[in-house]
């Protein structure tokens, strides 16, 4: 098998590997560590005016770090969201990965059709033996056809 150069693919041994994620800037691990930080200052500052006699800051600290530790849940639930494309053999398995779920679709190299949708800034889509899987959330619009182009190039060469 030629070893082609990819732009979005990484070649490990016999098998082309397509990891596409979510742009993420905080892991949830970090934020985690500093929803922890945020509470233990907030609550401090709320404990302090407590004990000045200020009662009713300590029910709104609580509150506010409610609110906040609830977005942060948001983001962190879709922070590892992705998308992951491995051919190997004649196997093309997508796993696409939404809030902790997990899709597994499986086809052969030989039936399986990329293609782009409607038109180039849109979504591209895997299909094959009745199946149909949609890709390239991850990548800038502009290139998804590049990526398409690439899947189809590692298919045809493999």
């Amino acid at each position: 098998m030629p070893n082609p150069v990819f732009r979005f693919a990484t070649v490990q041994g016999q098998a082309i590997h397509w990891f596409l994620r979510r742009n993420c800037s905080v892991t949830p691990a970090q934020l985690g560590w500093l929803y922890a930080s945020l509470c233990v200052v907030t609550l401090g500052i709320g404990a302090l005016f407590w004990f000045q006699g200020a009662v009713l800051i300590l029910p709104f600290a609580w509150l506010e770090l409610a609110a906040v530790g609830a977005a942060f849940m948001v983001y962190a639930r879709h922070a590892a969201d992705g998308e992951h494309i491995l051919l190997q053999g004649q196997r093309l398995v997508v796993e696409l990965e939404h809030a902790g779920r997990l899709e597994r679709a499986e086809f052969n190299r030989d039936w399986v059709r990329v293609e782009p949708g409607a038109d180039d800034r849109s979504l591209i889509e895997v299909s094959g033996q009745g199946r149909r899987v949609i890709v390239g959330r991850y990548v800038r619009p502009e290139l998804r056809p590049v990526l398409a182009r690439e899947i189809r190039r590692a298919l045809r060469e493999a």
